[in-house]
C-alpha cells in the first residue's frame, strides 16, 4: 500500500517548519523540540486525569493516572504505559493523548510512568523504573483504586521495548501477574541492516537509521547490545509471557524488527496478534487526531486489552 494520504499530508506540513536532526542535535534541543508537542485538537475527554508520584527505592517517578468514560462501577483493570522516545526524549505530556484514547479503548485505567532518561540515567534505568512501577502500582492498587490482579504493560517505539522488557523480568525475577503486553512498533534490536531500515530509514518517514543510532549510543553507552539482554529483545527467551499484542508501521525503520519478535513470540507458545498498519509511519498511534485510519488500530489495542482483561 502507498503512503496514507493523511500521514502524507502531515510530513508535507511537517517539512515546511524548522528542521531538527535527532542525530545530530544536542539532548536539550532535541527535547525542546520532541518534548513540547503542538496539540492536534483537543484531548479526548476522559473520566478523570490525576498526575501522582511514585515513591520506588532511592527515587520518585512522576506519572499521571487516567480513568476511562465508561466504567461500570466495578475496580478498574490497569495498563502501565512507557512513553515513546528512544529512551532519551519524552515525558507525560508528549504522549497524554494516546493514553486517553487508550483509556477509553481499553475500559480500563491508564498510568503512564515518567521513568529515567539517558543519556543522563542510561541502561538499565528506564527497564528498572518501569518494573519497579508496575510492582509498586499492584502494591498500591487500593490508592489507585484499581484491580490489582488485572494489569498489563504497554508502550509504543523505546516504550515498547520497555513494556516487553518489563514482561521478561516479571516471568524472571517474579512479580504481578500480567493479563497482556501490547507493542507498539516496539525496538527490539541493534541490527540496522534489516531491510526496513534499508527501505524506511533515509528520514523521509519520520524516524531515521541515523536517529536509532543515537538514541541506542545514548541509552546504551559503553554496553554493546548483546551484553544488554533488557534492551536488545530479539535474542530472549520468549516462552511464558503473556498473551501479546504486536502493531508495527509499513513505512517505520523499526518494521521488520517488531515483525521478527512477534514471530518469536508466538514461536514461543505465547499467544500473539500481529498487525502491520499499512500505509503508516512510527508515531502514527500519537497522529490519530488528524490520521483518522489510525484510529481503528487504537481501538483494537483496546479491544485486545479488554479481552485478556475479562478473562
Amino acid at each position: 500500500m502507498t503512503l496514507n494520504p493523511a500521514i502524507e499530508a502531515m510530513l508535507a506540513m511537517m517539512a515546511e517548519g524548522p528542521a531538527l536532526d535527532f542525530s545530530t542535535a544536542s539532548v536539550a534541543e532535541a527535547r525542546a523540540v520532541f518534548d513540547n508537542p503542538v496539540p492536534y485538537g483537543p484531548p479526548p475527554e476522559v473520566a478523570s486525569v490525576r498526575d501522582i508520584e511514585l515513591a520506588l527505592d532511592g527515587r520518585t517517578l512522576a506519572a499521571r493516572l487516567y480513568l476511562p468514560l465508561e466504567q461500570d462501577g466495578a475496580a478498574l483493570p490497569l495498563v502501565l504505559y512507557f512513553h515513546g522516545g528512544g529512551w532519551v526524549l519524552g515525558n507525560l505530556d508528549t504522549h497524554d493523548v494516546p493514553c486517553r484514547a487508550l483509556s477509553n479503548a481499553s475500559k480500563a485505567a491508564v498510568l503512564s510512568v515518567a521513568y529515567r532518561l539517558a543519556p543522563e540515567h542510561p541502561y538499565p534505568a528506564a527497564a528498572e523504573d518501569c518494573y519497579a512501577a508496575t510492582v509498586w502500582a499492584a502494591n498500591n492498587a487500593d490508592m489507585l483504586g484499581i484491580d490489582g490482579t488485572r494489569l498489563a504493560v504497554a508502550g509504543d517505539s523505546a516504550g515498547g521495548n520497555l513494556a516487553a522488557a518489563v514482561a521478561l523480568m516479571i516471568r524472571d525475577r517474579g512479580g504481578p501477574a500480567l493479563a497482556h503486553q501490547l507493542l507498539i512498533y516496539p525496538v527490539t534490536d541493534t541490527d540496522f541492516d534489516r531491510a526496513s531500515y534499508k527501505a524506511n530509514g533515509g528520514g523521509n518517514y519520520f524516524l531515521s537509521t541515523d536517529a536509532m543510532r543515537m538514541f541506542w549510543d545514548r541509552y546504551l553507552g559503553d554496553i554493546a547490545g548483546e551484553d544488554a539482554p533488557l534492551a536488545k529483545l530479539i535474542d530472549s527467551d520468549l516462552a511464558g509471557l503473556p498473551p501479546a499484542t504486536v502493531i508495527t508501521a509499513q513505512y517505520d525503520p523499526l518494521c521488520d524488527e517488531g515483525t521478527a519478535f512477534a514471530q518469536k513470540l508466538s514461536a514461543a507458545g505465547v499467544p500473539t496478534d500481529y498487525h502491520c498498519a499499512p500505509g503508516m509511519i512510527h508515531g502514527f498511534f500519537n497522529m490519530f487526531q488528524i490520521v483518522p485510519d489510525a484510529v481503528p488500530w487504537i481501538e483494537k489495542a483496546g479491544a485486545n486489552l479488554a479481552k485478556d482483561f475479562a478473562v
